[in-house]
């Protein structure tokens, strides 16, 4: 393969909301922290240890403002894209570098509201199914079956 590739698929957590830049000539840019994490089990103490990893997500134009106005913090989301390295000064006039990654493509998975309905959900307690007295001696005939 004499090409080469930078291409980077995330699926993580917000960890802020979206924080949008806009520009003269009309163009406008969104970031936002996502967080990724990695489980596993020490063989040694047989605890489980999360190790998160945190990307600092770029997107562009139409796509950061649909994010910005649809997306919050906690909000889960599939983002691609490539890996770009800023450099930059700081007030010191030191050089300072950021990795970034530059979204072409993004589905959310979840948001906060719809993960907040399905908690909801989980934790009421189910309703017992009613059976009607007069039915409940009855053979059910073929019409009376759902399928």
């Amino acid at each position: 393969m004499s090409g080469t590739l930078n291409k980077v698929m995330l699926i993580g957590h917000l960890g802020d909301e979206v924080k949008m830049h806009y520009f003269e000539g009309g163009g406008c840019v969104g970031r936002f922290p996502l967080a990724t994490n990695e489980t596993y089990t020490n063989k040694t103490t047989n605890e489980r240890v999360t190790n998160v990893e945190w990307h600092n997500i770029v997107m562009r134009n139409k796509a950061a403002e649909i994010c910005e106005k649809y997306l919050s913090k906690g909000d889960k989301v599939y983002v691609e894209g490539r890996i770009k390295t800023r450099k930059w000064q700081d007030e010191s006039g030191n050089d300072r570098y950021s990795t970034e990654i530059q979204v072409n493509d993004f589905t959310f998975l979840t948001t906060k509201k719809e993960s907040q309905a399905a908690n909801t959900t989980q934790t009421q307690p189910q309703k017992p199914t009613e059976i009607k007295e007069e039915t409940a001696g009855k053979a059910a005939s073929d019409h009376d079956l759902p399928f």
